[in-house]
């Protein structure tokens, strides 16, 4: 029995970010259907404490909501396609930029989102009137896209038989996500388009100052698992001090921000077999 529990303990950990997520969201999904099956209750019984509710007074007795609702997901349609999204989305972030931020722009861009849902529908009048939740991880994902978009706007990816460049995705999303807003579920468009407007200028700024993620030093700490091991080995002829490993970080940047540099120039495609395994084994860090 130890041993078994050894092993799924070692493959949760040998899983990556995005796929812990879609896990939790799976789950949550499935406990929800199976729970309000064998009590005979609608799908929201549990989970309405957790959805973001339009109503202030609503959203004060559970502040929490503002990101919980990105892991609710009432119908199974809904939940596929965005943790399809999800695996893509964040695959191709980590291999680019690290586990690490991912997290970081996810969330926030859950908890922007659906601030811009609660805020809209309590100021734009022909919101006043209906009463809504928010649910769904799409925010979150937006946020993750339009920052990739963003900062690697020339780079080219396959879509079915054509390549197409990061920028016109971008646009294609948030365009479509205006085009909707008016005619069905405006409250998702609405979490989309806030998602992606912090997805955007968390790039520009990251951009500008070349790569720099410090801004997310709260989230790695918190985030991040503490070691219960400890070195008591040093080796003197190997300069391991803070200089030399706060040095051999600024190279390692200034290699990475070079690649990306390259990237957003011409393209995925331009880089070297070296710079490819490079960027692959940082993006894994």
């Amino acid at each position: 029995m130890h041993v078994k529990n050894n092993k799924i303990s070692d493959l949760i950990q040998r899983l990556n970010v995005y796929e812990k997520l879609i896990i939790v969201n799976v789950l949550i999904f499935l406990i929800n259907h199976l729970l309000t099956f064998f009590i005979n209750q609608p799908s929201d019984y549990f989970l309405r404490y957790f959805e973001l509710p339009k109503k202030s007074e609503l959203l004060l007795s559970q502040p929490w909501s503002l990101i919980t609702y990105a892991f609710v997901h009432y119908s199974f349609t809904h939940l596929f396609w965005n943790m399809l999204m999800l695996y893509f989305v964040g695959r191709f972030f980590v291999n680019f930029f690290g586990v690490k931020n991912f997290l970081a722009i996810y969330l926030l861009g859950a908890l922007v989102g659906g601030f811009f849902f609660w805020l809209s529908y309590n100021l734009f009048p022909v919101f006043l009137e209906v009463d809504s939740a928010l649910v769904g991880a799409s925010a979150g994902i937006a946020a993750v896209l339009i920052y990739i978009c963003t900062y690697l706007p020339r780079t080219e990816v396959s879509f079915f038989f054509f390549r197409i460049q990061l920028m016109y995705i971008g646009l294609a999303f948030v365009v479509l996500d205006l085009v909707q807003l008016p005619t069905s579920n405006p409250g998702g468009h609405l979490a989309h388009l806030g998602g992606a407007v912090l997805g955007f200028f968390l790039a520009g700024s990251m951009s500008q100052k070349g790569g720099d993620f410090s801004f997310f030093n709260f989230f790695h700490k918190m985030f991040k698992p503490k070691s219960k091991l400890r070195s008591v080995y040093k080796n003197k002829n190997t300069a391991t001090g803070p200089k030399s490993k706060e040095l051999n970080k600024t190279e390692k940047q200034k290699k990475i921000d070079h690649i990306l540099d390259k990237i957003s120039e011409s393209g995925y495609d331009t880089l070297t077999k070296e710079e490819k395994d490079f960027l692959f084994q940082s993006g894994k860090e």
